[in-house]
């Protein structure tokens, strides 16, 4: 989608940063390139490294960048939202892009969301970015989550005004100022740990238009950088992002793990009955190697490479006690993340 001239300036750009010394510069430029951003205000959440000072070198680069702090988090509010609820005082766009530190855009990600927000009358348009896996456990997890989700979140359901689903995706929201203002802001989700759907459903209910679709080639996000932030990250978010409701655990767990446990028993129900183990291998690689193509074909179909299956098993079960950690920490009433305890028992999605 072409960039237009009359776009330039028209959007203030918030970022909520706690600790992220690693990804916060790239981030940073990755929007200061853009024309049509006339701010960039980054919030320091609290930080202990080297967060602020990364922002205020960065600063003295580009004339548009801001440094403001969240000295304190008042009661009932999750530190994030509190942090971007700071900026969007501050801003002065008529438009407001919400991104997470860890997230970079191509260099026209503004100008492309503003040309769908014009072309489909969106008050809010939001990207599902395109994931950046290094590590095993990444590659076996976060496509398994977002195939399911895919499933619960459809776009062109959220994107639909008669339909009442609603959903975004917190690391990259652009919405218009007055829409903004007339739902009551971060504001009138303030104890939202899942606040992006939260969000949009407000954004929704109010009448004003969503736009929700894939980002990939316009934002990219690495979501977790070590197993321990993606145990706190998923055991967060996971029991929400899939309905939030006992029922849907235990459909979820099942479905992850029913086809291993019937190649498995099918094993071991030939085996009496031939008294071949080479059989009864057979029998498990057979079943095991159909998993794998049935997980292919709907990794490709949601976005994600085909080869990824290979991590179909791991996957599969990682997520499941991911799903039951996550079930277990929101019957207890809260959830931990960065640092921080928030009470728990929103359904609704998330990275936070």
């Amino acid at each position: 989608m072409s960039q237009t001239s009359t776009s330039s300036g028209r959007v203030s750009a918030i970022v909520p940063a706690r600790n992220e010394e690693a990804v916060i510069a790239a981030c940073v430029e990755s929007l200061a390139v853009q024309e049509e951003i006339a701010e960039i205000l980054v919030i320091d959440d609290q930080s202990t490294d080297g967060t602020a000072e990364i922002v205020r070198s960065l600063a003295e680069k580009y004339s548009n960048i801001r440094l403001l702090e969240s000295l304190e988090l008042p009661a009932g509010w999750v530190g994030k939202n509190h942090a971007v609820w700071i900026g969007a005082r501050e801003a002065r766009g008529a438009w407001l892009l919400f991104t997470d530190a860890d997230s970079v855009h191509s260099a026209d990600s503004a100008g492309k969301a503003l040309a769908i927000a014009a072309e489909n009358d969106a008050a809010l348009v939001s990207f599902s970015p395109e994931q950046v896996m290094q590590t095993w456990y990444e590659k076996a997890v976060i496509p398994y989550v977002f195939t399911r989700l895919n499933q619960r979140f459809r776009f062109a359901e959220v994107n639909d005004p008669r339909n009442v689903a609603a959903a975004a995706n917190g690391q990259f929201i652009l919405m218009r100022r007055d829409a903004y203002d007339a739902i009551g802001g971060h504001a009138s989700i303030a104890g939202e740990v899942l606040e992006d759907a939260a969000l949009a459903a407000r954004v929704k209910a109010a009448g004003y238009r969503l736009w929700f679709g894939s980002g990939t080639g316009i934002l990219r996000v690495r979501m977790y950088r070590s197993l321990a932030a993606m145990w706190e990250g998923w055991k967060k978010n996971l029991y929400a992002l899939i309905g939030g409701n006992p029922g849907a655990v235990k459909a979820e767990i099942v479905r992850a793990l029913l086809p291993m446990l019937l190649a498995l028993l099918s094993a071991i129900g030939v085996l009496p009955l031939t008294r071949s183990l080479i059989f009864a291998a057979v029998v498990l690689t057979n079943g095991l190697v159909w998993l794998l193509i049935g997980h292919g074909l709907e990794l490709r179909q949601n976005g994600f490479p085909f080869r990824l299956a290979a991590y179909a098993i791991p996957g599969r079960i990682l997520f499941a006690v991911l799903l039951w950690a996550s079930y277990r920490s929101h019957c207890g009433g809260r959830v931990e993340w960065k640092g921080r305890t928030y009470p728990a028992g929103t359904p609704r999605a998330s990275k936070g």
